[in-house]
């Protein structure tokens, strides 16, 4: 009987090695390692695993290319998306023109592809028969996506999620940025974006007739705090 080592068998042809790590966090956008779920191994990932996930209330996170990624906001960013989506509302309800999200509802933007924005509108014209989706993963896409940013974020990670969401049919979307007190809006059709400081007012939303969003109001309950006791 030989003893010489049998010779590995060589790659069969057409079957791609598997990405490496660096791989997979070049593609969303240099994310820090933390914020990718090793189980399932990234690149395996299905939307019954996201749904697992995000149902128990463990972390919130997106499905990209695969991976399961974790969406991070900390208290203040927390804080910002609910004061958002409550100057929304104050909006949205009275005039009945549409629903508005909050940073758990996830949505799927494309195979394999789901995105839960930190605050979300959408128009009734833009929902199937003009209802509340009843899927768990709804195929919608909102007009407006808006993203608080966290220290997690990165500048990669947002070019490509913009590009997503426009691909999807978004017509906005806006980052929300808490250490520079600014929104940066950008529009599906334009070439550059829009950056609103704390003295600005936002207006002119042809989807959003009539409403108008200050942004120091916005971003003032960052600065609240109780008041003495007497």
């Amino acid at each position: 009987m030989s003893t010489a080592a049998a010779e590995p068998a060589p790659a069969s042809p057409g079957i791609d090695r598997a990405p490496s790590l660096q791989d997979v966090v070049g593609g969303l956008g240099g994310i820090p390692l933390s914020r990718i779920l090793a189980r399932p191994a990234p690149g395996r990932a299905t939307e019954d695993d996201l749904l697992d996930v995000n149902e128990s209330r463990s972390r919130i996170c997106e499905l990209v290319d695969g991976t399961l990624v974790a969406k991070t906001m900390g208290f203040a960013e927390s804080l910002l998306a609910m004061m958002l989506g409550h100057l929304l509302l104050n909006y949205v309800i009275p005039n009945d023109i549409g629903l508005v999200t909050g940073p758990d509802a996830a949505m799927k933007l494309g195979p394999g592809l789901v995105r839960v924005p930190d605050v979300a509108f959408f128009v009734w014209e833009g929902l199937p028969g003009r209802r509340i989706p009843a899927a768990r993963l709804p195929e919608v896409a909102p007009a407006l996506a808006v993203e608080v940013l966290s220290k997690g974020n990165t500048k990669g990670e947002m070019e490509r999620k913009r590009r997503e969401y426009f691909d999807a049919g978004v017509r906005l979307v806006w980052l929300v940025d808490p250490k520079e007190r600014r929104i940066v809006s950008y529009k599906r059709d334009d070439d550059g974006p829009s950056t609103y400081g704390e003295d600005a007012i936002i207006e002119g939303i042809d989807f959003l007739p009539g409403f108008s969003l200050s942004v120091r109001e916005l971003f003032g309950p960052l600065d609240q705090k109780a008041q003495e006791e007497e």
